[in-house]
């Protein structure tokens, strides 16, 4: 395991900022509506993780992604471009301030890239026996 517990602490304090900042975005301004692009980029990944073993085969040497692997890609780019764009609709709107709106980004960019980091330090490989 290459990742240790340096990595784990940093991880933790770079999620508590990011929600840290979507909370302040929504408390600051009195508004809640911010906190809709935490719950966005907490779910992004699931798509991307359920449907990535889906066509895996067992039995050949390489893995060329189908259908389903693709689909998975495709719905969580699009999560992922609906929590950046959400803030920025309702900004523009006036709906939310825009200081809220860039907080909000700017922790929900820090939320998904721990999720990121995370599942990219933890990663388990493949084959155990080779």
């Amino acid at each position: 395991m290459a990742a240790g517990l340096k990595t784990v602490i940093l991880l933790s304090f770079v999620l508590a900022v990011g929600f840290l900042l979507i909370i302040l975005a929504c408390a600051l301004w009195q508004n809640w509506l911010p906190l809709l692009v935490a719950i966005t980029f907490v779910i992004a990944p699931l798509p991307n993780a359920l449907f990535s073993h889906c066509g895996a085969d067992d039995f050949s040497g390489s893995f060329e992604p189908t259908g389903p692997v693709d689909l998975g890609r495709f719905l969580t780019s699009l999560i992922v471009v609906t929590g950046f764009a959400f803030p920025i609709v309702l900004a523009h709107s006036g709906v939310i301030n825009t200081s809220a709106c860039v907080m909000s980004i700017v922790g929900g960019g820090l939320v998904y890239g721990t999720i990121l980091a995370y599942s990219q330090a933890f990663k388990q490989d493949e084959s155990d026996f080779e």
